[in-house]
C-alpha cells in the first residue's frame, strides 16, 4: 500500500474497505444471493431460477464478489458434468442473518413506509401547487 492510503488497485478500495463491502452485501443482487443461501447450499442454475430475472453475468459477478470477501464459499467438483455448488462461509451466514432481519423488517412495516410515502406526496403535491399558484399571480 503507499503512503496516500490507495494501493495499486485504483478504485479507492484501500481508501474505504468497509464501504465497498456493504456495497456488496447490500446491492440488489447480493441481498437476494445471501439470503437464499441461508437455506442451503445451490448449484449456479439452481440459484439463479430461485432467484428470478438475474442474468448470467450478473449472478456470475456478485457470486466472485461475494467469495472475494470471503461470503460464499464455491466449491468445484471435477465431475462430468462439472459440478459447482455455493454457499455461505461462516462470515456469509453472519452477513446474510443481518441481511435477512433488514428484509423482514421492511415487510413487517411496508405499511408504514407506504402511509410516510403517501403523506409525503400528498404534501409535496400541495407544495407545488401553491408555488404555481404563487408564480402564476407574480406573472404580469
Amino acid at each position: 500500500m503507499s503512503v496516500s492510503g490507495r494501493d495499486r488497485r485504483g478504485d479507492g478500495e484501500a481508501m474505504c474497505p468497509h464501504r465497498l463491502v456493504l456495497e456488496h452485501v447490500t446491492s440488489r443482487w447480493g441481498v437476494l444471493v445471501l439470503i437464499r443461501l441461508l437455506e442451503r447450499p445451490y448449484r449456479f442454475s439452481e440459484l439463479r431460477r430461485a432467484i428470478g430475472r438475474v442474468s448470467e453475468k450478473m449472478l456470475t459477478q456478485t457470486l466472485q464478489t461475494l467469495e472475494r470477501d470471503g461470503l460464499v464459499h464455491r466449491d468445484a467438483r471435477p465431475v462430468i458434468p462439472p459440478r459447482v455448488d455455493y454457499s455461505l462461509t461462516d462470515l456469509g451466514r453472519e452477513a446474510a442473518e443481518q441481511v435477512r432481519d433488514l428484509a423482514l423488517w421492511t415487510e413487517k412495516r411496508m405499511a408504514d413506509v407506504l402511509a410516510a410515502r403517501d403523506a409525503y406526496d400528498e404534501t409535496r403535491s400541495a407544495h407545488d401547487e401553491a408555488r404555481r399558484a404563487h408564480d402564476e399571480a407574480r406573472t404580469p
